[in-house]
C-alpha cells in the first residue's frame, strides 16, 4: 500500500517544482473533479483561481464568495489528491494583522501547502505600501512554521492594474522590481507581476530579481516555450481554465438548439467510467 505523502511533503514538493529550470504549467481548477483529472494527467501540482471558485458558485470574484465557502472547497479538493495544491485566496479575507493570521491558519488547515496573496488594499482598492505587503507576508511565512508547514507564498503585485498611479511604463516597472526584491526578502517563494506580458520586460525582471516568477496566460504572452527559456518558472491559467469549459458547454448548447450535436455527445470518450474511474480513486 502506497503512503500518502504529508502535508509538509507536498509543500516541499512545491518549493522544488519552481527550482526544477522547467515551467510548472497549472490550469487553474475550481472543485475535486478537477483536481482528480489533472492528478490522473499527472500534472505535479494543482492551483485554484479565485474567480473560477466564485463564478462556478455563483459569485463575483473580489472576495465575494464568503470565505466559509472557500475553505470547505479547498479542503474538499487537498484532501482527494496526493499531490500540492496552492489556492488563489486573493487577500486572503483580512484587512488586520490578526484576522489575516488567523484566516491564514484555517487555510492552512484545509490541507492546501500554498497560497497567491495580492498586494491590493481591499478597503482603499489600491496598493499596500511595500513595507504592509512584506509585514502581510512575513505573518503568514510565520504561521505556516508555526504549524511546521513550509507554506509556499506566491506573492503577486498588482502594480499593472493600478498603473494610474505612476507617470509613465518605466516607473511602473521600476516599482514592480522595487516590490518583487522585498517581498523575496520579507520569505515570498515565488513572485507575480499580474498582466506583464512583454518578452523584454520579462527578461529584464529575471534579471534583476533572480526569483521564480509567476506568468498568468493571456494574449500578448511569449509563447510556453519561450517563457521557459528566459527562466519563468511558472504559468497560471487563471480563471481561463474555466472559461475553455464553458465555452465547450456554451457551443454545444447553441448546437442542441438546432438539433445538432447528438453524435459529440454519444460518441464522447469521456465516458461515465473514465468520470467515475476519476472519482472512485478515492474509493478504493
Amino acid at each position: 500500500m502506497t503512503t500518502k505523502p504529508t502535508q509538509k511533503e507536498k509543500a516541499l514538493k512545491l518549493y522544488a517544482l519552481h527550482h526544477t529550470g522547467k515551467l510548472l504549467i497549472l490550469p487553474n481548477i475550481w472543485d475535486t473533479l478537477g483536481a482528480l483529472l489533472l492528478e490522473s494527467l499527472q500534472f505535479p501540482a494543482i492551483a485554484t483561481a479565485s474567480a473560477s471558485v466564485a463564478f462556478s458558485n455563483g459569485y463575483n470574484d473580489g472576495e465575494q464568495i464568503p470565505f466559509s465557502e472557500v475553505l470547505i472547497r479547498l479542503k474538499q479538493i487537498a484532501s482527494n489528491v496526493d499531490i500540492p495544491v496552492t489556492a488563489d485566496v486573493e487577500c486572503a479575507y483580512a484587512a488586520t494583522d490578526q484576522q489575516l493570521r488567523e484566516n491564514i491558519g484555517l487555510l492552512v488547515d484545509t490541507g492546501i501547502v500554498g497560497i497567491n496573496i495580492e498586494d491590493t488594499n481591499i478597503s482603499s482598492h489600491g496598493l499596500n505600501s511595500i513595507e504592509e505587503q512584506c509585514n502581510r507576508i512575513r505573518i503568514i511565512k510565520q504561521v505556516g512554521q508555526e504549524r511546521d508547514i513550509p507554506l509556499f507564498v506566491n506573492a503577486r503585485t498588482d502594480v499593472i492594474i493600478h498603473g494610474n498611479l505612476f507617470p509613465n511604463e518605466e516607473a511602473k516597472f521600476e516599482e514592480i522590481i522595487k516590490r518583487g526584491l522585498a517581498y523575496k526578502e520579507a520569505g515570498a517563494d515565488c513572485f507575480y507581476p499580474i498582466l506583464m506580458k512583454k518578452e523584454e520586460d520579462l527578461k529584464r525582471l529575471v534579471a534583476a530579481i533572480d526569483f521564480p516568477i509567476n506568468v498568468l496566460t493571456f494574449p500578448g504572452i511569449p509563447s510556453l516555450k519561450t517563457l521557459e527559456e528566459i527562466g519563468i518558472a511558472r504559468v497560471s491559467l487563471g480563471p481561463n481554465y474555466l472559461k475553455l469549459a464553458l465555452k465547450t458547454m456554451k457551443d454545444m448548447a447553441l448546437k442542441l438548439k438546432d438539433y445538432e450535436g447528438l453524435d459529440e455527445i454519444v460518441n464522447n470518450d469521456v465516458t461515465s467510467d473514465y468520470v467515475k474511474g476519476l472519482v472512485n480513486k478515492r474509493l478504493d
